[in-house]
């Protein structure tokens, strides 16, 4: 059994992720993460300008823009960015819980397995030549007297009853009109969208492709983060078995975890990473191994960085660790540190990166 600490565990996520070495496009940052969460769209503008050689402002509205990523709901029933292929992938396997089809799902959102069906079939044929907004897709889908009685539900900010037709690869998000989202087919808004394959053959895509960012880890954690515990453990196991080789088990700080066997020399060479970083809410550093990993966000203060509503905090990063949040006031970053603040030096050197990354001129200063 490979034994690993986590403090080399962090220091390889932190250079896999470009977090020490950055990347040279949109794209690559995207795909490198397995996605990167979306549903706050300046949260993944940051994400990605922090990880990049050159960041720039839009640099995720460009990609998508030019159909090289597509956003739409994904892990968790939140909203990603990804490349063609794992977003095909993750909807695969999220598709695969059947969560739309549970009685406690049509207690909560008011539409049956059924209706979910109909209104799949009605979309797919509204979407297939068009971009829509919410209000024109709506009027188009209760036009039909079939659907009329899901306008409530339709309307919802939060798409309940759409995300089942986005993991079902149905509708996804298109071209913004300035402030407002419009729908419309994977097919139209992506280059090269490939369908949704069957779940094993998704598994074989994405369990990889999420072990080569935020691995190692438990097939447990895979599914927290794709879809809250929804999957059956006999298959979930058996994605991982079925990769063979390609796998290795190791072990983290005495915890059994799984690892790509091409990244094991890596993990073991990996040197700490002295550098305090400034990252965004909903950082995929943070979402991949989930704030529940304690070795990443200390238990007593998960509450400041898991917030009411699903907030997920931006945070303070020292040696691979969550050690504070911040905030921005101005033109100034407020740090809250857990416990010692980090060294003055090292969050001017901080504030530095993310003003590069915001084009704005930051100072941070502990709270």
């Amino acid at each position: 059994m490979i034994r690993l600490t986590a403090e080399q565990v962090f220091a390889w996520r932190l250079r896999r992720q470009f977090l020490v070495e950055p990347a040279d496009s949109a794209v690559e940052i995207v795909r490198r993460l397995a996605g990167v969460q979306a549903q706050v769209a300046s949260a993944a503008e940051l994400a990605v300008a922090l990880r990049s050689a050159e960041p720039a402002a839009d640099a995720v509205a460009e990609a998508l823009g030019a159909r090289k990523v597509l956003r739409t709901w994904a892990m968790r029933g939140t909203l990603h960015v990804l490349t063609a292929e794992q977003a095909a992938a993750a909807l695969a396997l999220v598709a695969s819980a059947r969560t739309w089809e549970k009685p406690v799902w049509t207690r909560n959102f008011g539409a049956t397995p059924e209706q979910i069906t109909a209104l799949g079939a009605a979309v797919e044929e509204i979407l297939a030549d068009a971009a829509l907004s919410r209000e024109e897709l709506v009027a188009e889908v209760v036009a039909r007297p079939a659907l009329a009685h899901l306008d409530e539900q339709l309307r919802s900010g939060w798409g309940a009853v759409l995300k089942p037709l986005a993991w079902q690869g149905i509708l996804c998000h298109g071209p913004a009109r300035g402030s407002r989202v419009t729908f419309t087919s994977p097919a139209r808004a992506v280059t090269g969208w490939p369908g949704l394959p069957e779940p094993d053959a998704a598994a074989a895509t994405l369990v990889p492709a999420y072990l080569g960012a935020h691995g190692p880890a438990t097939p447990e954690t895979f599914d927290a983060w794709l879809s809250r515990n929804s999957l059956r453990k006999t298959v979930l196991r058996r994605w991982f078995a079925e990769l063979g080789a390609e796998l290795t088990p190791v072990e983290v700080n005495g915890r059994s975890c799984f690892a790509r066997t091409e990244d094991l020399d890596g993990l073991a060479a990996a040197k700490p990473v002295r550098e305090v970083l400034l990252l965004g809410g909903f950082d995929q550093y943070v979402l991949g191994p989930g704030t529940t990993d304690t070795e990443l966000v200390p238990a007593a203060h998960r509450t400041a960085v898991s917030r009411p509503g699903g907030w997920i905090s931006p945070v303070v990063v020292d040696g691979g660790r969550v050690t504070g949040t911040w905030e921005r006031e101005g033109d100034d970053i407020v740090v809250t540190p857990f416990g010692r603040a980090p060294a003055a030096e090292a969050l001017t050197a901080a504030a530095a990166r993310l003003s590069a990354a915001t084009g704005a001129k930051l100072r941070a200063r502990a709270g």
